[in-house]
């Protein structure tokens, strides 16, 4: 049995993770606070070598996309100090280390998906201290796979998604941003990547050309406005209460962090080398409404 270590035990991904493991054969271990802290090297070394990992999974991260702007520090010394840490750790043990990445990486000037090999140019400080990490991996272990995602949401955690949810069940209207792109991603979906990718990594370990970064975003693609007219009406399907979406732009919900216009990641690489390719956010958005709304009438 394959067994991986990861990072985090309450973020979206390393829950997915933890549940996703068991049901494909594999063994996912969580390495969370306090035993391993991202701003603690040597705590991470220690729970890395006790673990007794084929891989790890570095998924805990400073995702407090705002308050980075009041915090850069912060993040910066978890998501880049914390990442170099655990590549380090996965060199000492032999072993590959998957690093979790954003699409924050990029500005959002393009007009195109983003390639891995398109020029990096964060916007603010979530996004600096990811590319960080990114850098840090790539310097400390030569074996290594960087994979950016984006827009992730799931059925737990703080998301978008549930944001909607809780937003709708007291509002007839919501105002949302439609004049950024982007894929939505499900957690579950980014988990079955992952281990995908792990499994091949640990059967090829001389395999240069699955090393690298990787694009995994969901499939298809959407503004934020379209995003929640999609959660809207699923959860209308579902028994609630309609809520009409009204589209502004991002000048109009201004926030401390200045987001990309374009967050939109092109998937080919990863399924090019890995045969790997995220479904489509739609049925995927489908599962995740059916694991957060009870039918109606359970609720009756």
């Amino acid at each position: 049995m394959l067994r991986i270590g990861v990072t985090g035990r309450n973020g979206q991904l390393a829950q997915s993770l933890l549940e996703r493991g068991p049901a494909q054969g594999m063994d996912v271990v969580a390495l969370a606070r306090p035993q391993c802290d991202l701003l603690d090297a040597d705590s991470i070394a220690r729970a890395v070598e006790t673990a007794g990992c084929q891989v790890i999974v570095n998924a805990a991260a400073y995702t407090a996309v705002d308050r980075a702007e009041s915090e850069p520090d912060l993040a910066m010394a978890t998501n880049a100090g914390g990442a170099r840490s655990v590549a380090r750790a996965a060199k000492a043990m032999g072993i590959p280390i998957i690093q979790i990445s954003t699409d924050y990486v990029f500005d959002g000037s393009a007009a195109q998906p983003y390639r891995e090999d398109a020029t990096t140019a964060p916007l603010g400080a979530y996004g600096r201290s990811k590319l960080g990490g990114e850098l840090a991996v790539a310097e400390e272990c030569d074996n290594h796979v960087i994979m950016r995602t984006a827009w992730v949401y799931s059925a737990m955690g703080q998301n978008f998604v549930r944001t909607m949810l809780r937003l709708g069940e007291t509002r007839a209207a919501v105002g949302v941003v439609a004049d950024q792109y982007g894929s939505p991603s499900y957690a579950p979906d980014i988990a079955d990547a992952v281990l995908a990718v792990a499994a091949q990594l640990v059967a090829k370990p001389d395999a240069r050309e699955l090393r690298g970064i990787f694009h995994a975003p969901g499939s298809g693609e959407a503004t934020w406005a379209d995003f929640a007219e999609a959660i809207f009406a699923g959860a209308t399907k579902r028994g609630r209460t309609p809520v009409r979406v009204d589209r502004i732009t991002t000048q109009d919900y201004p926030t401390p962090a200045q987001r990309p216009k374009n967050s939109r990641l092109n998937p080919e690489k990863l399924f090019l080398t890995y045969g790997v390719r995220l479904p489509d956010w739609h049925q995927s958005l489908a599962a995740c409404l059916d694991r957060l709304i009870a039918p109606q009438e359970e609720r009756s």
